[in-house]
């Protein structure tokens, strides 16, 4: 395996890092959004209040993603597996 499939593999990995976070990080980035706006309508400013909702959030997503992340690891290591044996 030389240098360029090495940097193709670490491109594709990265990109894969990326699919796989994306959907987890917006659904924290929505619920701490919401929360940070209903804070400044009711003017309650409470630093524990963000936490709860946000880690719930997160956990149901990671749930509902999951089978999505396992599909993409999957079909990655399957990918790698191939190339590697290829040579």
């Amino acid at each position: 395996m030389n240098g360029s499939e090495v940097l193709d593999i670490a491109r594709e990995a990265i990109w894969l890092v990326l699919q796989m976070s994306g959907p987890i990080m917006l659904v924290g980035l929505t619920v701490g959004l919401g929360i940070a706006l209903l804070q400044a309508l009711t003017q309650v400013q409470e630093m524990t209040l963000v936490f709860v909702p946000k880690i719930v959030a997160i956990f149901i997503a990671l749930l509902v993603f999951m089978p999505l992340m396992g599909a993409l690891l999957g079909g990655f290591m399957t990918h790698v597996a191939d190339r590697v044996s290829a040579m």
